[in-house]
């Protein structure tokens, strides 16, 4: 399975929508992204992730690390995702308290 990216901007944040499987073949893709994105300046993002078919650790191990990229630079990292399968995830490993999880990216561009 093939891993979409797209990004765009909203305000001061940029949205980064994900499509397919991220997964142990595909996260490295992401993982570049991301780091992309904050080493230009980019440290207030929104993953888009309602495209997402597939999360495996690996995609929960390049978010966090996402996450704590963008902590250092005083950013934030927002996830939209309504998938009960893909949410069930992020509860099972407690990470539901980690991310803040927004049902629409309008939700999460507009959350302080």
């Amino acid at each position: 399975m093939e891993l979409k990216l797209a990004t765009r901007s909203e305000g001061a944040r940029t949205i980064v929508e994900v499509g397919g499987e991220i997964d142990v073949y595909t996260a490295p893709r992401l993982r570049e992204k991301l780091i992309e994105l904050v080493g230009a300046g980019n440290t207030h993002i929104v993953v888009d992730m309602e495209r997402v078919e597939f999360l495996d650790s690996t995609g929960l191990g390049v978010l966090a690390g996402a996450l704590k990229r963008v902590n250092a630079q005083n950013g934030s990292l927002r996830l939209v995702c309504t998938q009960d399968r893909i949410l069930k995830i992020f509860r099972i490993t407690g990470l539901e308290k980690v991310f803040p999880i927004f049902a629409t990216v309008t939700e999460a561009v507009a959350a302080d």
